[in-house]
């Protein structure tokens, strides 16, 4: 199975949209996986673009110093979401050959031509099928050409709609030789070029944001299929991210960097959150949201640690089909949710009832959260820090005898889940099955 997923533009920090849309790549790739395939998962960075020019000139750096910067971070934080590193991350600086060879190809085939001093244009009236994957007609693609910041619109251009795949060289910008001048490569050429010379023609799964389905997705498959090479067989698309409502947005101040929110709350509390949307949905995202998928993980963790408590040993896990159902229709993650969350409850009744299958139950709700990414904690493990240190601190309220101290310390860890135990051995915190 090969997947490409187009991946970050580094020239900002990356925030809850990259990781949702990372998140729900990286669950399909895990699942398939589990599933017995074998992936090849490969995910780009756009390392030359606009944005990353004007910001390494605002801020006085290099282009390549400001896309390692911020590339770096991404996936710094990735990581903490447990999301799997690609099998390949290829960087549009490091594909500049196979663009192109591409580019030639569309101009040899009619269907690209060049505008002296100003770059190649791929031309979309020579291409019948355009449209087709974004549900467009010319009528509504001539309108979005004039609205998108995307669409770049010149006079020179055969027809507003027809796009870039070269560049010419400006001063002060990275630029590379070609045979229509110094310059560097539009935005779109590069997923195709670098997918195609990776994956090969036909590849299984074309993946990304829908905010890239047009222009990028749509001039991606057009550049692809113009110059004769088959694409990709399937398209998925991760939907966006509201914030309280409201679309994610700097300029209404609602914009999260995912280094805020993993800070303050557990990264596998936002991993749950986001699985409980199916992916190709619009993700609604708050505080109390992600406080409540907390809440619900750990009632899971509390499991595995009544498990351990209760001396139960590991066992094969049990009948998982309604959780593969879900995933085998389109990837339903808030159906395979449901079930496991469904096992967690017959597996505490088991629990308490001393049954022979609660051992089969806990290693189901372990191998199914695991397959969705989602590493579980009991007692063995390292606590949570600032949990820990809010227990201290209340330790030493009680020792100060600032009882109202003491109260408002244990209301707080309630709040969040937390249950507190006074023993002659100190405090023991766990958290509300």
């Amino acid at each position: 199975m090969s997947i490409y997923v187009c991946g970050v533009t580094p020239y900002d920090s990356p925030h809850l949209g990259h990781g949702r849309t990372a998140i729900a790549f990286d669950t399909i790739r895990r699942y398939l996986e589990w599933r017995g395939f074998r992936v090849t998962f490969v995910s780009n960075v756009t390392d030359v673009e606009d944005r990353i020019i004007a910001r390494a000139a605002e801020r006085g750096t290099t282009e390549p110093e400001l896309a390692r910067e911020f590339e770096a971070e991404y996936w710094n934080q990735l990581r903490r979401l447990n999301v799997r590193a690609p099998d390949a991350v290829p960087r549009a600086t490091e594909f500049i050959d196979q663009m192109l060879r591409l580019i030639g190809e569309l101009v040899a085939a009619g269907r690209a031509y060049v505008i002296e001093g100003q770059g190649v244009y791929f031309e979309v009236a020579k291409f019948a099928d355009y449209g087709s994957l974004s549900h467009r007609t010319p009528a509504d693609l001539l309108e979005s050409a004039g609205r998108s910041d995307r669409v770049a619109v010149d006079e020179r251009k055969r027809s507003p709609v027809d796009f870039a795949l070269w560049k010419a060289a400006k001063p002060g910008e990275p630029q590379w030789d070609s045979p229509w001048g110094g310059g560097r490569p539009g935005w779109h050429i590069e997923c195709s070029a670098m997918s195609l010379e990776i994956l090969g023609e036909g590849f299984d799964i074309h993946g990304g944001g829908d905010d890239l389905l047009f222009p990028h997705n749509e001039n991606e498959l057009a550049q692809a299929a113009g110059a004769g090479h088959a694409f990709a067989r399937h398209w998925l698309h991760a939907g966006m991210v509201n914030v309280d409502g409201e679309k994610m947005s700097k300029s209404l101040g609602n914009f999260t960097t995912l280094e805020e929110l993993l800070d303050r709350w557990d990264p596998r509390a936002f991993r749950l959150l986001v699985l409980q949307t199916h992916y190709r949905r619009q993700m609604e995202f708050t505080a109390k949201e992600l406080d409540d998928a907390d809440k619900a993980l750990g009632r899971i963790d509390q499991l595995v640690r009544r498990a351990r408590i209760a001396g139960i040993e590991p066992a094969d896990s049990g009948d998982s089909t309604p959780f593969r159902d879900a995933m085998d229709d389109d990837f339903d993650t808030p159906a395979a949710l449901a079930f496991i969350f469904d096992t967690v409850r017959e597996a505490n009744t088991a629990i308490d009832q001393e049954r022979a299958d609660a051992a089969q139950l806990v290693a189901t709700v372990v191998e199914l959260t695991r397959a969705l990414g989602i590493e579980l904690r009991n007692e063995t493990d390292e606590p949570d820090a600032d949990i820990q240190a809010l227990v201290e601190q209340r330790d030493a309220a009680r020792a100060a005898k600032d009882f109202a101290e003491s109260d408002r310390i244990r209301d707080e860890l309630r709040e969040r889940g937390v249950v507190l135990e006074d023993t002659s051995g100190g405090t023991v915190w766990r958290r509300d099955p």
